[in-house]
């Protein structure tokens, strides 16, 4: 139901780090949707809640169960009760998966631009980054895998993982089947393990639906280590609850031994219980409704971007909630970065644009996603994320999960601030 997504309580002072990190900006920035969690789960909650006691929790059956039956109907992948390990959340299961597979000094292969966590994950379980860039078009914004490229990095004597981001945060992939085949015959032929980071699997358009990697085959199965949560579909990441699931009983039984060398080893009970409900008829009604409103709100960024700001590239959106958007063909003219604000109706300060404004920002310089993060948080107050996270600072991420009102806002303040902090021309025009 479309008020569901419309209508939202104020999150200002609720101790929210997106809406109060900074409380005088509007926050299109962290991967946290402003929607309630779907009626069924704040009902399993308040069950809980109801009960008034609330120490150390055992997992249920029920809650495999609901794992079980989530991904083998929505997605035929069947995955075995004794595959399924849960744990407080994804990142922390990257870190122990990767330290389960892996030695100080050993190379992980990763897809760049990448979410954030990974290059600290690696790095800080001793790893080395072994690069292997994601292929982009200009002319669409699109991106594709450089498969010759991947084969170089399986061949690196340093590789012994692969750590895949299925489907593709920030660039917005659904990897398609045959893709994500081709990616594990090169694994398969030079033995190269697959941790698949799935988070994110189930925001999609409509019509659209995710290849779950260890669903490929049972070697595949067999050979890789995923992760799942309904976290972010569902609105509920600070519940802390996730799942590892590997098919490998070799596997699993080095990753228990980090989970409690590193006492990862228990969850709450909130988190089960929201899951159960998160994965069940009267949740997948939510996330369909849901998935519809944020498939809309991109069609409008889409479009305000095409008539308003033209020379930025809006990157296809096949899944996630966040939208990339390349903006460093826009060039701050010259006379731009000494001309001045006064009177100007958007209310910046007088005689003083990006060039001055921003650190590494100079005149007659392409724009940068760190550049831009810092001017519209400063001057326009909306937040979105640069691209230098991702490890690509000619973009920027701006997270669309919120209402069509909320967004429509900061698409105002943001194609503001681009026009207006160069008054900018076509890079190389």
């Amino acid at each position: 139901m479309k008020e569901w997504f419309d209508v939202v309580p104020s999150r200002r002072g609720t101790a929210s780090v997106k809406w109060d990190e900074r409380p005088d900006a509007l926050p299109l920035w962290i991967a946290d949707m402003d929607f309630p969690a779907a009626p069924c789960i704040r009902e399993a909650l308040q069950r809980k809640l109801d009960q008034g006691v609330f120490g150390y929790t055992k997992v249920p059956e029920s809650y495999f169960e609901a794992t079980i039956r989530w991904f083998g109907r929505r997605h035929s992948w069947r995955i075995g009760r004794e595959s399924i390990i849960p744990i407080e959340g994804i990142v922390p299961a990257t870190s122990v998966a990767i330290k389960a597979l892996t030695a100080p000094g050993d190379g992980v292969i990763m897809q760049t631009p990448a979410y954030n966590c990974f290059f600290s994950s690696i790095r800080n379980t001793g790893c080395v980054l072994l690069e292997n860039k994601l292929l982009y078009d200009g002319a669409d914004g699109s991106y594709r895998l450089d498969f010759e490229d991947f084969e170089r990095c399986c061949a690196d004597p340093r590789a012994k993982v692969f750590l895949l981001c299925n489907p593709h945060n920030p660039s917005g992939r659904l990897w398609s089947r045959e893709e994500l085949l081709r990616l594990w015959e090169i694994c398969q032929a030079h033995d190269i393990p697959v941790i698949s980071d799935e988070i994110h699997c189930d925001i999609v358009p409509p019509g659209s639906s995710y290849t779950p990697f260890a669903s490929l085959s049972e070697e595949a199965a067999e050979r890789s280590i995923s992760f799942v949560s309904p976290s972010k579909s569902f609105n509920i990441a600070g519940l802390c609850i996730a799942n590892i699931i590997s098919a490998c009983p070799e596997y699993r039984r080095r990753l228990d031994r980090v989970i409690n060398d590193w006492e990862h080893c228990d969850v709450g009970q909130f988190g089960p219980a929201a899951l159960e409900a998160a994965w069940s008829p009267e949740g997948e009604a939510w996330l369909d409704e849901m998935n519809a409103y944020v498939h809309d709100n991109y069609l409008y960024l889409r479009e305000r971007f095409a008539r308003e700001c033209p020379a930025c590239t809006v990157t296809p959106l096949e899944a996630t909630y966040l939208v990339w958007v390349r903006i460093d063909r826009l060039v701050c003219e010259p006379d731009a970065a000494n001309a001045s604000d006064k009177g100007d109706p958007s209310g910046h300060s007088e005689g003083r644009t990006l060039a001055d404004k921003t650190p590494g920002a100079s005149a007659g310089s392409p724009l940068t996603g760190k550049a831009v993060e810092e001017f519209l948080l400063k001057e326009e107050k909306v937040w979105v994320n640069g691209g230098q996270l991702y490890g690509d600072n000619r973009f920027i991420r701006i997270n669309i999960a919120c209402p069509r009102s909320t967004l429509t806002e900061a698409l105002d303040r943001i194609l503001r601030g681009l026009m207006h902090i160069g008054r900018f021309t076509y890079f190389g025009r």
